[in-house]
């Protein structure tokens, strides 16, 4: 390992495989093939920080990838099945849960409440101002937001408690054709 880009994405997916309360420091180490010390060299505050990187990271990586395409884009349409072409590739199909999610449904959400309330706000109002230059209503907009989050995070959630990615694809589709009809 040569540093933090090769490391967070092994970290997400420890964090996600078993939440943060979850994710030991020998789960850690082990995911990463680095020692204590190694991680500790790296992340000085701990779990948390690793933990706080990693949020940051997959921020990052929306912020990139949907939600300044759906403020920006000139075809908002275009920009919306963008949105959902991305997610899916992100969630990989129904296949990877979302770590956002998991930790607002964990004991330490309250640690990280910041970090998972703007990451579905933003998300919420860059979809919805994509819908309103849509031609959307402004509070039709704001509902099909919401009801697209609920959509996405609910797939993946039923999904892997089936598992069955093809949940996912469906609740995809689906909302495809609410979102752009």
């Amino acid at each position: 390992m040569t540093g933090r880009a090769e490391i967070l994405p092994l970290l997400a997916e420890v964090f996600r495989a078993h939440g943060y309360e979850g994710a030991t420091l020998a789960l850690l180490t082990e995911a990463t093939g680095l020692g204590k010390g190694s991680l500790y060299h790296f992340f000085p505050g701990g779990k948390e920080q690793m933990a706080t990187e990693v949020l940051a990271e997959i921020d990052s990586w929306f912020e990139t990838h949907v939600f300044t395409p759906l403020l920006k884009s000139g075809d908002s349409r275009r920009a919306i099945g963008d949105m959902l072409a991305s997610v899916d590739t992100y969630f990989r199909s129904g296949n990877r849960v979302c770590l956002i999610g998991v930790v607002a449904l964990g004991a330490s959400r309250d640690d990280f409440a910041q970090q998972v309330h703007s990451y579905f706000k933003r998300w919420g109002d860059a979809l919805a101002s994509a819908l309103r230059r849509a031609g959307e209503p402004p509070a039709s907009a704001r509902g099909k937001s919401e009801d697209a989050l609920i959509a996405i995070q609910g797939a993946l959630v039923l999904a892997r408690a089936l598992d069955d990615s093809r949940v996912f694809s469906r609740a995809m589709a689906d909302l495809k054709d609410r979102l752009l009809r």
